[in-house]
């Protein structure tokens, strides 16, 4: 953890969540029977990457594809209930994630990639390309990929499951040449 986040949440208030977290995990995995286990560990932050968490909750085990089927459904959900339960505040919630098998890094590779890509053919063919629908966190991975680009500029459009991001050109404005100042 760098010098600022550690000033943001005292030692003793993140090891007190990690605790809880832990300890609420091993009851949801003991009553729900699943084949899994689980480590938690800080992160090494990269000084580029200030979105990164910094702590991984990590699964392994049997059960572990029910954690990743339908784009990490379970997986996503476990985060929310268990992060809600412990009463982590708003503002920290993206700093503990969760993840399987790697899976949850690899995918944001692959977003990252993926709006690499678009933001070409957008730049290529001067049109707007709507994504494929993505949850919360995975737009948020796309927007913030693209929100160095001076060229670019993204929008969430839809309701709810169908919400994609849509990646426009930023064109320079016209000039109305008919009228002098």
């Amino acid at each position: 953890m760098d010098s600022q986040n550690a000033a943001q949440i005292p030692a003793h208030s993140w090891e007190s969540c990690l605790a809880a977290i832990d300890s609420l995990l091993t009851q949801i995995l003991q009553r729900g029977g699943f084949a899994l286990s689980f480590a938690i560990h800080p992160v090494l932050q990269e000084s580029s990457d200030v979105e990164s968490p910094e702590y991984v909750v990590d699964f392994a085990g049997a059960d572990a594809d029910l954690l990743l089927e339908r784009n990490g459904a379970l997986l996503d959900a476990l985060e929310h209930v268990v992060l809600r339960a412990v009463r982590l505040r708003d503002e920290h919630l993206g700093k503990i994630s969760f993840d399987c098998d790697d899976w949850r890094r690899l995918r944001t590779e692959e977003l990252r990639l993926t709006a690499q890509v678009a933001a070409e053919r957008v730049i290529d063919t001067g049109d707007p390309f709507a994504l494929s629908p993505m949850t919360p966190r995975e737009r948020r991975i796309i927007h913030l990929a693209l929100g160095d680009r001076p060229d670019l500029r993204t929008v969430s459009e839809g309701m709810g499951a169908e919400r994609k991001v849509v990646i426009l050109p930023v064109r320079p404005p016209t000039h109305d040449h008919g009228h002098d100042p």
